[in-house]
């Protein structure tokens, strides 16, 4: 079963990063922040999405380092490329933007969705 894992140092960011980008696995990063009240209501849609898809690793981070604009966003990355980005606390993009990358082989370009 998957989970949303939280990073809260730069050496757990990197390490699950490593993880993620060895095994293949597409990688969903939310930026959240606990006084966003969108972030607060999609938490729980993400982390049911999280137990459906062991197969790809959520991951929670701070945005300051990827120039985010707005919370929550999610970023999607496959093999250590950012493939796709959704903002705002869309439930059915966020799944749409999941199945479309879980079958897709990484690009190596960055596509935006918002």
């Amino acid at each position: 079963m998957g989970e949303v894992i939280g990073c809260h140092t730069v050496d757990a960011w990197n390490l699950q990063l490593q993880n993620g980008n060895d095994s293949k696995k597409l990688i969903v990063v939310d930026f959240t922040a606990s006084w966003c009240a969108p972030c607060r209501f999609i938490a729980p849609f993400l982390a049911e999405l999280a137990k459906k898809l062991p197969d790809v690793v959520f991951l929670k981070d701070v945005a300051r380092d990827w120039a985010i604009e707005a919370m929550p966003t999610f970023m999607f990355i496959k093999e250590g490329s950012i493939v796709d980005k959704v903002v705002g606390a869309k439930k059915e993009e966020l799944q749409q933007t999941i199945a479309k990358h879980i079958t897709e082989p990484a690009s190596g370009s960055a596509a935006s969705s918002s």
